[in-house]
């Protein structure tokens, strides 16, 4: 049963960032650091990818690890109440992504997610993005 009411968790809700998000700049941070320069969410490439760096045909997501369904990640857990709702919405999250990867994978882009429970570590942020790091 939820804890809030649904007026709490509408605000909750809608409270909730999809661009600009503390693990993206943090990201970015990185990024700029280490000499790339990038565009942001570039509406002509399939999904929108949060980075893109063009020079190197290299599209990145950031994906949280609730929404997106993060394998072993325990934050990727399942609310507990109204749980068919949830679990069609996360099938959804994941083919959305999945058919979007390969979109981009088709038109010769080089594809990188990143997980949220990941990006604060900078020894695992450098770890997920070697391959591009190994490029510059």
């Amino acid at each position: 049963m939820d804890n809030m009411t649904p007026e709490q968790r509408k605000r909750c809700m809608s409270n909730i960032q999809s661009r600009n998000t503390s693990p993206e700049k943090a990201v970015r941070t990185f990024l700029h650091k280490k000499g790339f320069r990038f565009r942001l969410h570039k509406k002509e490439l399939p999904g929108k990818p949060d980075i893109v760096l063009p020079k190197y045909r290299t599209a990145i997501f950031i994906n949280g690890c609730f929404w997106h369904r993060h394998p072993g990640c325990p934050k990727a857990s399942t609310p507990k109440s109204n749980t068919a709702y949830w679990d069609q919405k996360f099938k959804r999250n994941i083919e959305r992504d999945r058919s979007v990867q390969e979109m981009l994978k088709e038109e010769g882009w080089h594809v990188i997610v990143l997980w949220e429970c990941r990006i604060s570590d900078e020894e695992k942020l450098a770890r997920d993005l070697g391959s591009l790091l190994e490029k510059q």
